[in-house]
């Protein structure tokens, strides 16, 4: 049977050309890349290079640029390290529709006597920008908000943000693990401070990723060890993980030139396709502001699990809108903050596409989902 992998913002494949960047510091070049013979120079250099290819992408100096171990990393390392930096500042702002790297890291501060804003969304999943701004104060240590969402793929306005934010001198981070490749990233353009992303969601492998930490914004060390990093995330460098990565952004860069628009046709047609095809179906976010590649969409009294079950039997990947906690299935807290009833959130399924996705991909689907969804309507119905 084969399968049909539609869960991108989840994890991607590694590419085939990523991997065969990778394999040689794997078996054969495998030096310490802090050790002073060739083994280790020739490590040190790849890094180098792969440093050189994530400045070229997000448009910014290598010195900008810190590998990490992942997205969740990268994060946690931008906000508790603007805070470390500045001990005397006590207050967060982020929104309700974080990713739980951030909300959770939040209601952890919290408990440490921060005090955190979580600014709402409407019902579209788009941020309240008056909020934002009424938000701010001396006291403001960090602003923390998200690209684009890994759940519905609502883009926040970021070089709105950003207006809003420098003129009071408050850092701004942003989680841009699942816009990096996705949508153009340009730090010369968007003056964003503090900028991650993860390696395993643009088809390089998990367990690297990087933070952009703009010029003169300051931050603590985050891992204190052999001063790797310029001494902001110490420890023996994940040498062929970083020069995934590298190769993984040449790829985004032609993706992006050349192939996105390919995948936003495909995902149209699949959404399209659906919501006519399937009765009271419908659509999470505006069908503008969002990547190319994602779209959530809501199946009235049916349970997404069962969904996800019965397209898994036949080969078909995707992810739930709902999480299983305390023995119960409830909505996420992404489409909760956009008021969707439970009836509907309660049977949201996302697709997310790839440049792997091809037009058969989504005509199977297209076939297999309508049956799948007015079979378990029937049952819900008679139950």
């Amino acid at each position: 049977m084969k399968s049909i992998y539609l869960d991108n913002n989840a994890t991607t494949r590694v590419a085939p050309e990523v991997f065969e960047a990778m394999l040689p510091y794997l078996t054969e070049y495998y030096g310490n890349p802090s050790s002073l013979h060739r083994a280790g120079s020739r490590a040190a250099g790849a890094i180098k290079e792969a440093r050189e290819k994530a400045a070229a992408f997000l448009h910014c100096r290598e010195q900008e640029v810190t590998f990490t171990g992942g997205g969740t990393e990268s994060n946690n390392a931008a906000i508790r390290g603007v805070l470390e930096a500045e001990p005397d500042k006590r207050h967060i702002i982020t929104s309700t529709t974080e990713h739980p790297s951030v909300l959770e890291l939040c209601k952890h501060l919290e408990k440490k006597r921060y005090r955190v804003t979580y600014i709402d969304v409407d019902e579209a999943g788009q941020l309240n920008l008056e909020k934002l701004a009424e938000s701010l104060t001396e006291d403001t240590a960090i602003v923390s908000l998200m690209w684009g969402n890994n759940e519905t793929g609502v883009v926040f306005p970021i070089d709105d943000i950003v207006q809003i934010v420098k003129p009071h001198g408050i850092p701004l981070h942003v989680d841009a693990v699942q816009a990096a490749g996705k949508i153009p990233i340009d730090t010369r353009m968007t003056e964003v401070d503090l900028l991650a992303v993860s390696g395993h969601k643009l088809h390089a492998p998990k367990g690297v990723g990087l933070l952009y930490v703009r010029r003169g914004t300051r931050l603590r060390p985050f891992i204190i060890g052999g001063g790797q990093e310029k001494g902001r995330r110490s420890g023996t460098e994940n040498v062929a993980g970083v020069v995934g990565l590298g190769k993984a952004f040449e790829l985004a860069e032609s993706y992006l030139t050349s192939g996105v628009e390919t995948t936003r046709r495909l995902r149209n047609r699949l959404e399209s396709g659906i919501l006519s095809k399937i009765p009271n179906a419908s659509r999470n976010g505006v069908p503008e502001l969002r990547l190319p590649n994602t779209s959530s969409l809501n199946f009235e009294n049916v349970e997404g699990e069962a969904v996800l079950l019965l397209l898994d039997e036949i080969g078909i990947c995707a992810s739930s809108g709902s999480a299983c906690t305390t023995g119960a299935v409830e909505p996420s807290h992404v489409l909760k903050a956009m008021r969707v009833p439970p009836e509907r959130a309660h049977g949201s399924i996302r697709f997310s596409l790839s440049r792997y996705t091809m037009l058969d991909e989504v005509e199977c689907v297209l076939k297999e989902l309508p049956p799948i969804i007015i079979r378990l309507s029937r049952l819900s119905a008679t139950g």
